[in-house]
């Protein structure tokens, strides 16, 4: 059964590492899906955190849109989809990456996480995407 509003928002919000899918603008090619961290609140745009040269954040800025789906199997199999344009790509913060490991990883692990990425990542951007179009199931009585 399809998920309501508040239900798909709410599932969105929880930290689970998404699928990203974006246009490989290839003729001839699939979409690159890779998986990646995501910061999302119900109502809100969702953000990702990318290298500002990488190939996802170059196909994300000629695409202009993107999709994320998040899933989980227990205790019930759930999916939520979400796709949408590109409403701004800034230059990330530490507090961003702080903001995004933190919900991720372990409260001790996050600060050594952190210092390593800053270094060693390179250049970083934060896309926000608008929640445009919206997918989702919860197979939970089958």
């Amino acid at each position: 059964m399809a998920l309501t509003r508040d239900e798909r928002e709410q599932f969105l919000a929880e930290p689970h590492v998404a699928a990203l899918a974006v246009d490989s603008g290839e003729e001839g090619r699939a979409p690159l899906t890779m998986p990646i961290w995501y910061q999302y609140e119900p109502g809100g745009d969702l953000w990702i955190m990318t290298g500002r040269d990488s190939r996802k954040g170059r196909l994300i800025g000629a695409a202009g849109r993107f999709s994320l789906m998040v899933d989980r199997l227990t205790p019930t199999v759930r999916y939520v989809s979400v796709e949408g344009p590109v409403v701004s790509t800034l230059p990330a913060t530490r507090e961003q990456l702080v903001e995004i490991s933190s919900r991720y990883l372990p409260a001790e692990k996050v600060e050594a996480y952190v210092d390593f990425a800053w270094k060693e990542h390179g250049e970083q951007v934060v896309i926000h995407m608008r929640p445009q179009r919206w997918l989702s199931s919860d197979l939970g009585g089958f």
